[in-house]
């Protein structure tokens, strides 16, 4: 149902190269680069980085992106750590969303929850 997604935030370079990271073992790239923003995808850029550009505080989101395997999900928290990222939760079994659920969540530069997710059993 969503065709693309677009975040802002505070340093485009900084999280360009957090995204960089996290987004390569899921077999996500940057694809697209202009001067005020920055598209990621597989095949098209359906995740997209700008700069902050509206007053306040922004607020967090929680994004999940899809891994095609539970090792993915742990080179995806593996990346985020050695990128410097707040570990939620270590990849694990979330049996309570459904019993293959495999998941890790981290928080990024600006604060947001960042999660990897693989559907498939083991």
């Amino acid at each position: 149902m969503i065709d693309h997604l677009s975040v802002q935030v505070r340093d485009v370079a900084a999280s360009a190269a957090f995204y960089d990271a996290v987004l390569a073992p899921l077999g996500g790239r940057r694809l697209l680069e202009f001067p005020d923003a920055i598209g990621y995808g597989r095949e098209r850029p359906d995740f997209w980085l700008g700069p902050t550009v509206t007053p306040g505080d922004a607020r967090e989101v929680h994004l999940a992106f899809t891994a095609d395997s539970r090792a993915a999900v742990r080179a995806f928290h593996d990346a985020a750590v050695a990128a410097g990222a707040e570990v939620l939760h270590a990849p694990r079994v979330w049996p309570e969303y459904h019993p293959a659920y495999y998941g890790a969540f981290v928080r990024d530069l600006d604060g947001n929850n960042v999660e990897a997710v693989c559907h498939t059993p083991e």
